[in-house]
Protein backbone atom coordinates (compact mmCIF):
# COMPACT_ATOMS: atom_id res chain seq x y z
CA UNK A 1 0.00 0.00 0.00
CA UNK A 2 1.57 3.44 -1.38
CA UNK A 3 -1.32 5.51 0.52
CA UNK A 4 -4.82 5.74 2.19
CA UNK A 5 -5.32 9.42 1.07
CA UNK A 6 -7.53 9.87 -2.20
CA UNK A 7 -10.43 11.39 -3.75
CA UNK A 8 -13.19 8.85 -4.86
CA UNK A 9 -14.94 10.22 -7.83
CA UNK A 10 -18.70 8.41 -8.84
CA UNK A 11 -17.33 7.23 -12.07
CA UNK A 12 -16.90 4.01 -13.80
CA UNK A 13 -18.54 0.78 -12.69
CA UNK A 14 -16.94 -2.62 -11.06
CA UNK A 15 -16.84 -5.17 -13.80
CA UNK A 16 -19.06 -7.37 -12.43
CA UNK A 17 -21.92 -4.99 -11.71
CA UNK A 18 -21.53 -2.86 -15.28
CA UNK A 19 -24.94 -2.70 -17.03
CA UNK A 20 -25.77 -4.22 -20.22
CA UNK A 21 -24.59 -2.28 -23.02
CA UNK A 22 -21.24 -0.87 -21.05
CA UNK A 23 -20.47 -4.70 -20.51
CA UNK A 24 -20.48 -5.45 -24.47
CA UNK A 25 -18.35 -2.82 -24.55
CA UNK A 26 -16.07 -3.97 -22.13
CA UNK A 27 -16.72 -7.78 -22.59
CA UNK A 28 -14.78 -11.19 -23.50
CA UNK A 29 -16.41 -14.54 -24.84
CA UNK A 30 -14.88 -18.27 -24.42
CA UNK A 31 -16.05 -19.87 -27.54
CA UNK A 32 -16.41 -23.33 -28.34
CA UNK A 33 -15.57 -22.99 -32.28
CA UNK A 34 -17.47 -25.41 -34.02
CA UNK A 35 -16.16 -27.63 -36.75
CA UNK A 36 -16.02 -25.78 -40.58
CA UNK A 37 -16.54 -22.36 -40.37
CA UNK A 38 -13.63 -20.33 -40.09
CA UNK A 39 -12.42 -18.07 -37.29
CA UNK A 40 -13.05 -14.82 -39.05
CA UNK A 41 -16.39 -16.22 -40.00
CA UNK A 42 -17.19 -17.28 -36.75
CA UNK A 43 -16.44 -13.73 -35.30
CA UNK A 44 -18.32 -11.94 -38.12
CA UNK A 45 -20.91 -13.94 -37.07
CA UNK A 46 -20.84 -12.95 -33.31
CA UNK A 47 -20.45 -9.07 -34.19
CA UNK A 48 -24.30 -9.66 -36.06
CA UNK A 49 -25.61 -11.11 -33.63
CA UNK A 50 -24.75 -8.91 -30.38
CA UNK A 51 -25.18 -6.10 -33.13
CA UNK A 52 -21.57 -4.56 -31.79
CA UNK A 53 -19.09 -2.10 -33.61
CA UNK A 54 -16.24 -4.31 -33.45
CA UNK A 55 -14.98 -7.81 -32.47
CA UNK A 56 -11.61 -9.40 -32.74
CA UNK A 57 -10.17 -13.08 -31.39
CA UNK A 58 -7.39 -14.46 -29.70
CA UNK A 59 -5.86 -16.69 -32.57
CA UNK A 60 -6.59 -18.25 -36.00
CA UNK A 61 -8.17 -21.79 -35.53
CA UNK A 62 -8.23 -23.73 -38.79
CA UNK A 63 -11.90 -24.51 -40.00
CA UNK A 64 -12.02 -28.01 -39.18
CA UNK A 65 -10.55 -27.32 -35.62
CA UNK A 66 -12.86 -26.70 -32.83
CA UNK A 67 -12.15 -25.51 -29.45
CA UNK A 68 -11.40 -22.26 -27.41
CA UNK A 69 -11.67 -19.07 -29.42
CA UNK A 70 -11.61 -15.81 -27.27
CA UNK A 71 -13.75 -13.21 -28.92
CA UNK A 72 -13.20 -9.74 -28.03
CA UNK A 73 -16.31 -6.96 -28.09
CA UNK A 74 -15.20 -3.41 -28.60
CA UNK A 75 -12.98 -2.08 -26.57
CA UNK A 76 -11.72 -5.56 -25.49
CA UNK A 77 -10.31 -6.13 -28.80
CA UNK A 78 -7.38 -3.37 -27.58
CA UNK A 79 -6.48 -7.21 -25.75
CA UNK A 80 -6.13 -9.39 -29.23
CA UNK A 81 -2.36 -8.76 -29.50
CA UNK A 82 -1.79 -9.46 -26.08
CA UNK A 83 -4.01 -12.96 -26.33
CA UNK A 84 -2.65 -14.03 -29.62
CA UNK A 85 0.34 -13.99 -27.94
CA UNK A 86 0.06 -16.18 -25.15
CA UNK A 87 0.59 -20.18 -24.82
CA UNK A 88 -1.60 -22.10 -25.89
CA UNK A 89 -2.67 -26.06 -25.45
CA UNK A 90 -4.06 -28.54 -27.46
CA UNK A 91 -5.86 -32.54 -27.44
CA UNK A 92 -4.85 -33.79 -30.69
CA UNK A 93 -5.62 -37.38 -32.70
CA UNK A 94 -2.70 -38.16 -34.54
CA UNK A 95 -3.06 -41.32 -37.50
CA UNK A 96 0.15 -43.46 -38.56
CA UNK A 97 0.75 -44.63 -41.58
CA UNK A 98 2.13 -47.99 -40.16
CA UNK A 99 2.16 -50.48 -37.24
CA UNK A 100 4.18 -49.81 -34.39
CA UNK A 101 5.55 -52.75 -32.25
CA UNK A 102 5.59 -50.39 -28.65
CA UNK A 103 3.85 -47.54 -27.50
CA UNK A 104 6.77 -46.48 -26.04
CA UNK A 105 8.30 -45.16 -29.32
CA UNK A 106 5.82 -42.75 -29.71
CA UNK A 107 6.08 -41.35 -26.36
CA UNK A 108 9.25 -41.09 -26.53
CA UNK A 109 8.99 -38.98 -29.86
CA UNK A 110 6.58 -36.47 -28.37
CA UNK A 111 9.58 -36.54 -25.56
CA UNK A 112 11.77 -35.69 -28.05
CA UNK A 113 9.69 -32.99 -29.93
CA UNK A 114 9.62 -30.63 -26.87
CA UNK A 115 11.67 -27.54 -26.24
CA UNK A 116 12.70 -25.60 -29.69
CA UNK A 117 11.33 -26.82 -32.56
CA UNK A 118 12.10 -26.01 -35.79
CA UNK A 119 9.13 -25.50 -38.06
CA UNK A 120 7.61 -24.47 -41.78
CA UNK A 121 3.99 -23.97 -42.21
CA UNK A 122 1.88 -26.42 -43.80
CA UNK A 123 0.52 -25.61 -47.59
CA UNK A 124 -2.46 -24.95 -46.26
CA UNK A 125 -2.20 -22.36 -44.43
CA UNK A 126 -2.39 -18.39 -45.04
CA UNK A 127 1.08 -17.40 -43.28
CA UNK A 128 4.46 -17.29 -45.24
CA UNK A 129 6.02 -20.84 -45.80
CA UNK A 130 8.94 -19.91 -43.62
CA UNK A 131 11.77 -22.07 -41.52
CA UNK A 132 10.64 -20.84 -38.13
CA UNK A 133 11.36 -21.69 -34.18
CA UNK A 134 8.84 -22.12 -31.89
CA UNK A 135 8.73 -23.76 -28.23
CA UNK A 136 6.91 -26.67 -27.31
CA UNK A 137 7.04 -27.05 -23.72
CA UNK A 138 4.93 -30.16 -22.19
CA UNK A 139 3.14 -32.60 -24.06
CA UNK A 140 2.51 -36.16 -22.88
CA UNK A 141 0.41 -39.32 -24.72
CA UNK A 142 -3.62 -39.78 -23.29
CA UNK A 143 -4.34 -43.09 -25.12
CA UNK A 144 -3.10 -45.37 -28.29
CA UNK A 145 -5.39 -47.47 -30.25
CA UNK A 146 -3.16 -50.55 -31.76
CA UNK A 147 -6.09 -52.04 -34.21
CA UNK A 148 -6.37 -48.05 -36.04
CA UNK A 149 -2.54 -46.77 -35.17
CA UNK A 150 -4.44 -43.73 -33.62
CA UNK A 151 -3.15 -41.85 -30.30
CA UNK A 152 -4.33 -38.90 -29.10
CA UNK A 153 -2.00 -36.65 -27.26
CA UNK A 154 -1.85 -33.57 -25.26
CA UNK A 155 0.69 -30.62 -26.13
CA UNK A 156 1.00 -27.33 -24.21
CA UNK A 157 3.14 -24.99 -26.55
CA UNK A 158 4.17 -21.39 -27.82
CA UNK A 159 1.75 -19.31 -30.15
CA UNK A 160 2.05 -19.92 -33.58
CA UNK A 161 2.70 -23.45 -33.04
CA UNK A 162 1.90 -25.66 -35.73
CA UNK A 163 0.42 -29.31 -34.52
CA UNK A 164 -0.40 -30.60 -37.92
CA UNK A 165 3.42 -29.69 -38.67
CA UNK A 166 4.22 -31.52 -35.32
CA UNK A 167 2.33 -34.96 -36.33
CA UNK A 168 4.18 -35.13 -39.27
CA UNK A 169 7.79 -34.77 -37.18
CA UNK A 170 6.46 -37.05 -34.87
CA UNK A 171 5.69 -39.59 -38.12
CA UNK A 172 9.35 -38.64 -39.50
CA UNK A 173 10.60 -39.81 -35.83
CA UNK A 174 8.98 -43.15 -35.92
CA UNK A 175 9.85 -44.21 -39.24
CA UNK A 176 6.08 -45.05 -40.49
CA UNK A 177 4.60 -41.03 -41.65
CA UNK A 178 2.21 -39.56 -39.61
CA UNK A 179 -0.96 -36.76 -39.97
CA UNK A 180 -3.35 -34.96 -38.08
CA UNK A 181 -6.69 -36.64 -37.95
CA UNK A 182 -8.25 -34.06 -35.39
CA UNK A 183 -7.75 -30.82 -33.52
CA UNK A 184 -9.14 -29.16 -29.81
CA UNK A 185 -8.03 -25.97 -28.46
CA UNK A 186 -8.43 -26.96 -24.81
CA UNK A 187 -6.64 -23.26 -23.59
CA UNK A 188 -5.98 -19.86 -25.08
CA UNK A 189 -4.14 -17.50 -22.93
CA UNK A 190 -5.99 -17.41 -19.43
CA UNK A 191 -9.33 -19.00 -20.51
CA UNK A 192 -9.49 -22.62 -20.85
CA UNK A 193 -12.32 -25.49 -21.43
CA UNK A 194 -14.35 -25.01 -18.82
CA UNK A 195 -17.82 -24.27 -17.41
CA UNK A 196 -17.04 -20.40 -19.00
CA UNK A 197 -16.98 -21.99 -22.40
CA UNK A 198 -19.95 -21.32 -24.22
CA UNK A 199 -21.13 -22.12 -28.26
CA UNK A 200 -22.93 -19.95 -30.65
CA UNK A 201 -25.94 -20.90 -29.98
CA UNK A 202 -25.74 -20.25 -26.33
CA UNK A 203 -24.55 -16.61 -28.19
CA UNK A 204 -27.66 -16.77 -30.14
CA UNK A 205 -30.45 -17.35 -27.33
CA UNK A 206 -29.06 -15.21 -24.65
CA UNK A 207 -29.33 -12.24 -26.89
CA UNK A 208 -32.81 -13.57 -28.17
CA UNK A 209 -33.53 -14.07 -24.55
CA UNK A 210 -32.53 -10.34 -23.91
CA UNK A 211 -34.39 -8.59 -26.48
CA UNK A 212 -37.83 -10.53 -26.02
CA UNK A 213 -38.24 -10.82 -22.47
CA UNK A 214 -35.84 -8.19 -21.39
CA UNK A 215 -33.39 -10.30 -19.20
CA UNK A 216 -30.26 -9.50 -18.77
CA UNK A 217 -28.81 -13.28 -16.80
CA UNK A 218 -28.32 -15.20 -19.68
CA UNK A 219 -26.62 -12.70 -21.67
CA UNK A 220 -24.03 -11.92 -18.48
CA UNK A 221 -23.15 -15.56 -18.59
CA UNK A 222 -22.10 -15.78 -21.76
CA UNK A 223 -20.07 -12.30 -21.91
CA UNK A 224 -17.26 -12.19 -19.22
CA UNK A 225 -15.29 -8.61 -18.26
CA UNK A 226 -12.33 -8.51 -19.92
CA UNK A 227 -10.63 -7.86 -16.80
CA UNK A 228 -10.83 -11.91 -16.63
CA UNK A 229 -8.11 -11.98 -19.36
CA UNK A 230 -5.74 -9.81 -17.28
CA UNK A 231 -5.90 -11.75 -13.90
CA UNK A 232 -2.08 -13.59 -14.37
CA UNK A 233 -0.52 -9.94 -14.80
CA UNK A 234 0.80 -7.94 -11.13
CA UNK A 235 -1.63 -5.09 -10.29
CA UNK A 236 -1.12 -1.58 -9.97
CA UNK A 237 -4.31 0.45 -7.92
CA UNK A 238 -4.75 4.06 -9.51
CA UNK A 239 -6.01 6.74 -7.79
CA UNK A 240 -9.84 7.82 -9.25
CA UNK A 241 -8.14 11.38 -9.92
CA UNK A 242 -5.10 10.25 -12.04
CA UNK A 243 -7.12 7.72 -14.12
CA UNK A 244 -8.10 10.33 -17.04
CA UNK A 245 -4.87 11.40 -17.33
CA UNK A 246 -3.27 8.02 -18.39
CA UNK A 247 -6.72 7.46 -20.33
CA UNK A 248 -5.47 10.62 -22.55
CA UNK A 249 -1.55 8.62 -22.52
CA UNK A 250 -0.25 10.12 -19.73
CA UNK A 251 3.09 8.04 -18.00
CA UNK A 252 1.60 6.85 -14.65
CA UNK A 253 3.82 8.46 -11.87
CA UNK A 254 4.53 8.20 -8.28
CA UNK A 255 1.94 10.20 -6.64
CA UNK A 256 -1.28 8.17 -8.50
CA UNK A 257 -0.43 5.24 -7.03
CA UNK A 258 -2.57 3.59 -4.13
CA UNK A 259 -1.86 0.23 -4.01
CA UNK A 260 0.68 -2.21 -5.78
CA UNK A 261 1.77 -5.72 -6.08
CA UNK A 262 4.59 -7.34 -4.67
CA UNK A 263 7.35 -8.62 -6.64
CA UNK A 264 6.98 -6.41 -9.70
CA UNK A 265 10.34 -5.94 -11.90
CA UNK A 266 11.68 -3.21 -14.35
CA UNK A 267 10.47 -3.90 -17.73
CA UNK A 268 7.89 -6.16 -16.63
CA UNK A 269 4.23 -6.16 -18.02
CA UNK A 270 1.32 -4.89 -15.48
CA UNK A 271 -2.19 -3.65 -15.87
CA UNK A 272 -2.88 -0.86 -14.29
CA UNK A 273 -6.73 -0.75 -12.56
CA UNK A 274 -9.55 1.25 -10.98
CA UNK A 275 -10.03 1.30 -6.64
CA UNK A 276 -13.55 -0.50 -8.48
CA UNK A 277 -11.15 -3.07 -9.89
CA UNK A 278 -11.70 -1.52 -13.94
CA UNK A 279 -9.08 -1.95 -15.94
CA UNK A 280 -7.23 1.17 -17.39
CA UNK A 281 -4.17 0.50 -19.53
CA UNK A 282 -1.54 -2.15 -19.99
CA UNK A 283 1.34 -0.97 -19.26
CA UNK A 284 5.73 -1.41 -18.59
CA UNK A 285 7.00 -1.27 -15.24
CA UNK A 286 9.69 1.04 -14.67
CA UNK A 287 10.43 0.96 -11.40
CA UNK A 288 10.67 -2.80 -8.72
CA UNK A 289 8.26 -2.92 -5.70
CA UNK A 290 10.87 -1.69 -3.18
CA UNK A 291 11.51 1.67 -5.21
CA UNK A 292 7.68 2.40 -5.42
CA UNK A 293 7.69 1.82 -1.31
CA UNK A 294 10.70 4.12 -0.41
CA UNK A 295 10.72 7.18 -3.64
CA UNK A 296 7.62 10.09 -3.80
CA UNK A 297 8.48 11.01 -7.71
CA UNK A 298 9.23 9.20 -10.73
CA UNK A 299 7.43 7.52 -13.64
CA UNK A 300 6.13 4.55 -12.56
CA UNK A 301 5.30 2.29 -15.91
CA UNK A 302 5.34 3.20 -19.48
CA UNK A 303 1.54 3.01 -20.65
CA UNK A 304 1.49 0.60 -23.52
CA UNK A 305 -2.21 -0.17 -24.35
CA UNK A 306 -5.17 2.02 -23.24
CA UNK A 307 -7.92 -0.39 -22.79
CA UNK A 308 -10.62 2.30 -21.31
CA UNK A 309 -12.17 5.51 -23.06
CA UNK A 310 -11.68 8.49 -22.25
CA UNK A 311 -13.80 11.44 -19.64
CA UNK A 312 -15.11 7.89 -17.98
CA UNK A 313 -13.25 9.63 -15.04
CA UNK A 314 -13.72 13.41 -14.32
CA UNK A 315 -10.32 15.26 -15.41
CA UNK A 316 -8.42 16.21 -12.47
CA UNK A 317 -5.00 16.98 -13.70
CA UNK A 318 -3.37 20.67 -13.54
CA UNK A 319 -5.34 21.07 -9.90
CA UNK A 320 -2.38 20.04 -7.26
CA UNK A 321 0.09 22.04 -5.34
CA UNK A 322 3.21 21.12 -7.46
CA UNK A 323 0.91 22.09 -10.68
CA UNK A 324 0.45 25.29 -9.50
CA UNK A 325 3.80 26.17 -8.54
CA UNK A 326 4.55 24.78 -11.76
CA UNK A 327 2.55 27.59 -13.18
CA UNK A 328 4.11 30.52 -10.99
CA UNK A 329 8.02 29.13 -12.05
CA UNK A 330 6.62 29.96 -14.86
CA UNK A 331 4.98 33.22 -14.53
CA UNK A 332 8.86 34.04 -12.76
CA UNK A 333 10.84 32.80 -15.68
CA UNK A 334 12.00 29.87 -13.79
CA UNK A 335 10.64 27.46 -15.93
CA UNK A 336 10.45 27.43 -19.58
CA UNK A 337 7.20 28.02 -21.64
CA UNK A 338 6.47 24.30 -21.56
CA UNK A 339 7.53 23.92 -18.36
CA UNK A 340 10.99 22.44 -18.55
CA UNK A 341 14.38 23.49 -16.38
CA UNK A 342 16.61 26.29 -17.19
CA UNK A 343 19.33 27.79 -15.49
CA UNK A 344 17.23 30.08 -12.94
CA UNK A 345 15.09 27.03 -11.56
CA UNK A 346 15.60 26.23 -8.12
CA UNK A 347 17.64 23.11 -7.33
CA UNK A 348 14.78 21.53 -5.41
CA UNK A 349 12.75 21.64 -8.68
CA UNK A 350 15.62 20.36 -10.67
CA UNK A 351 16.23 17.62 -7.96
CA UNK A 352 12.50 16.66 -8.08
CA UNK A 353 11.49 17.08 -11.66
CA UNK A 354 14.85 17.76 -13.45
CA UNK A 355 15.19 13.80 -14.68
CA UNK A 356 11.80 12.14 -14.96
CA UNK A 357 13.10 8.75 -15.47
CA UNK A 358 15.01 8.97 -12.08
CA UNK A 359 13.09 8.50 -8.79
CA UNK A 360 13.67 10.66 -5.92
CA UNK A 361 12.68 10.96 -2.31
CA UNK A 362 11.51 14.20 -1.12
CA UNK A 363 13.21 13.99 2.32
CA UNK A 364 16.58 13.55 0.36
CA UNK A 365 15.74 16.73 -1.55
CA UNK A 366 15.30 18.84 1.20
CA UNK A 367 18.44 16.96 3.28
CA UNK A 368 20.12 18.34 0.21
CA UNK A 369 18.78 21.38 -0.20
CA UNK A 370 19.17 22.24 3.69
CA UNK A 371 23.13 21.42 3.70
CA UNK A 372 23.31 23.79 0.51
CA UNK A 373 22.04 26.29 2.58
CA UNK A 374 24.11 25.32 5.58
CA UNK A 375 27.09 25.63 3.04
CA UNK A 376 25.98 29.00 1.69
CA UNK A 377 25.49 30.80 5.34
CA UNK A 378 29.42 31.06 6.08
CA UNK A 379 29.79 32.52 2.75
CA UNK A 380 26.96 35.07 3.50
CA UNK A 381 28.31 36.03 6.53
CA UNK A 382 31.85 36.27 5.09
CA UNK A 383 30.16 38.56 1.88
CA UNK A 384 28.19 40.35 4.87
CA UNK A 385 31.42 41.49 6.75
CA UNK A 386 33.07 42.23 3.70
CA UNK A 387 30.25 44.32 2.26
CA UNK A 388 30.29 45.88 6.35
CA UNK A 389 33.81 46.85 6.28
CA UNK A 390 33.59 48.40 2.72
CA UNK A 391 30.85 50.63 4.19
CA UNK A 392 33.58 51.53 7.11
CA UNK A 393 36.03 52.62 4.98
CA UNK A 394 33.43 54.57 2.57
CA UNK A 395 32.27 56.46 5.27
CA UNK A 396 35.79 57.36 6.65
CA UNK A 397 36.89 58.81 3.39
CA UNK A 398 33.67 60.63 3.77
CA UNK A 399 34.37 62.14 7.08
CA UNK A 400 37.95 63.23 6.15
CA UNK A 401 36.80 64.89 3.00
CA UNK A 402 33.73 66.96 4.87
CA UNK A 403 36.77 67.75 7.70
CA UNK A 404 38.80 68.96 4.85
CA UNK A 405 36.06 70.73 3.03
CA UNK A 406 35.19 72.53 6.43
CA UNK A 407 39.14 73.60 7.01
CA UNK A 408 39.53 75.02 3.45
CA UNK A 409 36.10 77.08 3.60
CA UNK A 410 37.24 78.54 7.10
CA UNK A 411 41.16 79.23 5.97
CA UNK A 412 39.05 81.26 2.52
CA UNK A 413 36.73 83.16 5.40
CA UNK A 414 40.19 84.58 7.40
CA UNK A 415 41.59 85.15 4.57
CA UNK A 416 38.75 87.47 3.26
CA UNK A 417 38.27 88.58 6.79
CA UNK A 418 42.03 89.69 6.45
CA UNK A 419 41.62 91.30 3.03
CA UNK A 420 38.66 93.33 4.70
CA UNK A 421 40.85 94.92 7.45
CA UNK A 422 43.92 96.06 5.63
CA UNK A 423 41.90 97.57 3.10
CA UNK A 424 39.95 99.21 6.06
CA UNK A 425 43.40 100.38 7.53
CA UNK A 426 44.59 101.79 4.38
CA UNK A 427 41.18 104.24 4.18
CA UNK A 428 42.07 105.48 7.21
Amino acid sequence: MKTNHFTPLPCGYSPLNRPIDVLKKYGVINLDKPSNPSSHEVVAWIKRILKVEKTGHSGTLDPKVTGCLITCINNSTRLVKAQQSAGKEYVAVVKLHGKIDKVKKLEKALETLTGACFQRPPLISAVKKELRVRTIYESKLIEYDEKRDMGIFWVSCEAGTYIRTLCVHIGYLLGCGAHMQELRRVRSGALKEDASMVTMHDVKDAQWHYEQYNREDYLRRVIMPLEILLTTYPRIVVKDTSVNAICYGAQLMLPGVLRYESNIEVGQEIVLITTKGEAIALAIAQMTTSTIATCDHGIVAKTKRVIMDRDIYDKKWKLGPFAKKKEDLKKEGKLDKFGRVVDSTPEAWKMLFGDAEKAVNINDVAQVVNASKGKEAPKAAAAKEDSESEEEVKEKKRDKKDKKDKKEKKEKKEKKSKKAKKSDSDSD
